[in-house]
């Protein structure tokens, strides 16, 4: 199957970055590589863009996509975690821009062998990495319902996690399980029906409270906003696209921090901390899709743009 993802907030992303002939960019989630087309055609031949993935099917689309800009492309497989060090290894310096489009990729959700789909039938996979051995299989059958039901309602917000924890524990001791079709149907019977007819598929959270778990998506994300932000020469740009509430929160929490960082209590006449603002949230609040990318597109319905610029004192 062709790798092909439908880049969420095109436009807006690639204008955020205010992409300049010559500049240094990184597209951390190079995914088809939509965003870095964009940005590729902006550096007219000059300056340089890193794209990087830790999925195999996406470093091969974006690499046929982007192979007119061999001169200023360099392409890398790993996690966007591992930003600082690629982007060492490669003598940029400090950055223009960087952009993060975050989730699963159209590609990976319709590709039924990725067992990222809750509508499809297939092997419990959802690894992004292939090169990972632990896969969605291992955490139903392996983790104890405590950890299932946290993960469950952490990840995936889901009301019924205590209900579709104890139910995934009592089936799997009658076998393991290890199709999609068979957990969606353990999660479905997990949740009254008349709960069922309202917020989409019911299997929906607890699919992705899984693949968050198993990829590190949230720790990831977490644990690389201030180091990316550390990455951007004066007046550089993080642009964040965010696809449900948890992501979005620690963005904003990350960005607001990024601004104002002093932990000074509020009564104190002067700032006694001397931690000093890195910079400015651009987007006071998000950029969301219009109704008309929304209609076309459904999966960017939910999509948020949050935008950091980075000021060198």
């Amino acid at each position: 199957m062709e790798f092909v993802h439908k880049s969420v907030l095109l436009d807006e992303t690639v204008e955020s970055l205010r992409v300049r002939p010559g500049g240094v960019y990184v597209d951390g989630t190079l995914g088809g590589g939509g965003h870095s087309l964009e940005i590729a055609k902006r550096l007219a031949g000059r300056g340089l863009l890193v794209g990087i993935d830790r999925d195999e099917a996406a470093i091969q689309a974006a690499g046929e996509r982007l192979r007119d800009y061999g001169g200023v492309v360099r392409i890398v497989r790993g996690n966007y975690s591992q930003m600082p060090e690629i982007l060492r290894d490669l003598e940029t310096g400090p950055v223009d821009g960087i952009v993060l489009d975050l989730g699963v990729s159209s590609y990976q959700l319709d590709e039924a062998s990725r067992g990222f789909s809750y509508m499809q039938d297939a092997p419990l996979d959802m690894r992004m990495d292939r090169r990972e051995t632990r896969t969605a299989e291992d955490i139903v059958n392996e983790e104890t319902e405590e950890e299932l039901f946290r993960i469950i309602r952490d990840y995936g917000e889901e009301r019924f996690a205590r209900n579709i924890a104890r139910n995934i524990v009592g089936r799997r001791a009658r076998g393991k399980i290890t199709t999609t079709s068979e957990l969606a149907g353990i999660i479905r019977d997990s949740i009254p029906m008349k709960f069922q007819k309202t917020g989409g598929h019911p299997a929906k959270r607890t699919f992705q409270a899984i693949r968050i778990e198993l990829n590190g998506e949230l720790t990831a994300l977490e644990d690389s906003l201030d180091g990316m932000i550390d990455l951007l020469g004066d007046g550089g740009r993080l642009s964040v696209i965010t696809f449900h509430s948890l992501e979005d929160r620690i963005v904003k929490n990350a960005f607001r921090k990024n601004e104002n960082p002093c932990t000074c209590p509020p009564d104190f006449p002067i700032c006694v901390c001397g931690k000093k603002p890195k910079g400015r949230v651009v987007t006071r609040k998000p950029i969301i899709p219009s109704e008309k990318e929304s209609e076309e597109n459904p999966r960017a319905k939910s999509a948020k743009l949050r935008v950091f610029e980075r000021k060198v004192s």
